[in-house]
């Protein structure tokens, strides 16, 4: 199985108002991130920070109306497709968020590997254009990979695999089992990409079609 992190813990000080809840197309940051992970996780832990109850709250009373107007049969039918029984989210609080990303990613892995998963996918809030489809893809190519060792030895390969469009790398990452349990243990890196960098024996890169992975719309 995998399971998805959402990291959502940043402030939005340009706008007034939390960055998860910043709307694009209608829809929230945080809602369209997990919408988009449930393409290719079991569940979805989203780490909160800034106004932690106040986007909390917000996603909520969203994901609420969306379940009243029956906008997610469709995620629960592609969700049922790898597995999954339900659209699950569960929220995790990063009281340090100013801390930085890989504070919040820490909680996030820490959280995720409560589930035992095979792989984790990786994806700030801010990417929120990143496709459904693209995390299908992302979570396939992640299970092929894994599914080439035998037994116990998936379970130590400890590999990264990360998307790239016309050159350029993006988001969500996605880790293996093993490399996000020395992420958690690594406090030592910099940053997200330097923990990567760390522990990772093997950086994988695919090549999507999909703009949105590199689409960051950080407004803080």
């Amino acid at each position: 199985m995998n399971v998805g992190v959402l990291l959502a813990a940043g402030a939005s000080s340009r706008m007034g108002s939390p960055k998860a809840l910043a709307k694009w197309k209608g829809q929230s940051f945080l809602v369209h991130g997990v919408r988009a992970l449930w393409a290719s996780c079991d569940v979805v832990v989203a780490v909160l920070g800034s106004k932690a109850a106040d986007v909390r709250r917000g996603a909520e009373t969203e994901f609420g109306a969306l379940v009243e107007a029956g906008a997610l049969s469709g995620d629960l039918h592609a969700a049922q497709k790898h597995g999954a029984r339900s659209l699950e989210v569960r929220f995790e609080t990063n009281r340090a968020w100013s801390r930085g990303m890989l504070s919040s990613a820490r909680i996030g892995l820490a959280a995720a590997m409560k589930a035992r998963p095979d792989s984790v996918m990786v994806l700030p809030v801010d990417n929120p254009e990143v496709k459904g489809a693209t995390v299908g893809e992302l979570g396939a190519v992640m299970a092929q990979a894994l599914g080439s060792f035998k037994g116990e030895a998936s379970k130590q390969f400890s590999y990264a695999l990360v998307p790239r469009h016309k050159g350029r790398r993006g988001h969500p990452l996605v880790l293996s089992a093993a490399l996000a349990r020395a992420i958690v243990r690594d406090d030592d890196a910099a940053d997200l990409g330097d923990a990567v960098r760390r522990n990772a024996r093997l950086v994988g890169y695919l090549d999507v079609k999909d703009a949105g992975v590199l689409a960051n719309r950080n407004t803080k």
